[in-house]
């Protein structure tokens, strides 16, 4: 015999109501619930007793995580090779611009090398293959924030690995 329903009055129905939201709206409804998911994961392991209004918490915290995710896209905004004119694209002058390209061929396949698998593959799709983060998520069934995280841990290390082939 099933049960009575009631109306719950804890967090968690807040929770079923914003993610129903978000599963109803259209655009960018994966990237709504993903934000909830981070935004409850964060509420849990601070503590559930702490928040006074958990409906207003994880609206917010949802609100602000896509924001966040908005503007780390904008910010990492990239044109591909392919994609630019030939007057586009960049070059090196001079009679040693080969030897200096396959130094920094060299330099980052070596950094790459060092990077866990992970943030290497998302790397590798992202950067050099022109997969959105999103793409990334599902391919490798993690979540969009996960894809982030991976792909600013290996932006990181290649910065520091390659700063000194900076322009000459």
């Amino acid at each position: 015999m099933p049960r009575a329903a009631y109306p719950r009055k804890d967090w968690l129905a807040h929770y079923a109501e914003l993610i129903g939201r978000w599963r109803r709206g259209g655009r960018g409804r994966e990237d709504g619930e993903d934000a909830m998911h981070d935004t409850v994961l964060g509420m849990l392991e601070g503590g559930v007793g702490a928040i006074c209004d958990p409906r207003a918490y994880m609206a917010r915290g949802t609100s602000n995580r896509l924001i966040s995710w908005h503007r780390h896209v904008n910010a990492l905004e990239f044109t591909s090779l392919d994609a630019m004119s030939d007057a586009e694209h960049p070059s090196m002058p001079g009679a040693d611009g080969g030897i200096r390209f396959q130094q920094l061929a060299d330099a980052l396949a070596e950094a790459l090398e060092e990077l866990p698998l992970k943030c290497r593959q998302v790397y590798v799709m992202c950067r050099l293959e022109g997969w959105s983060h999103s793409e990334i998520a599902r391919e490798m069934g993690l979540s969009r924030s996960m894809v982030e995280k991976y792909m600013t841990r290996s932006v990181r290390h290649i910065n520091v690995r390659l700063q000194n082939h900076g322009p000459y």
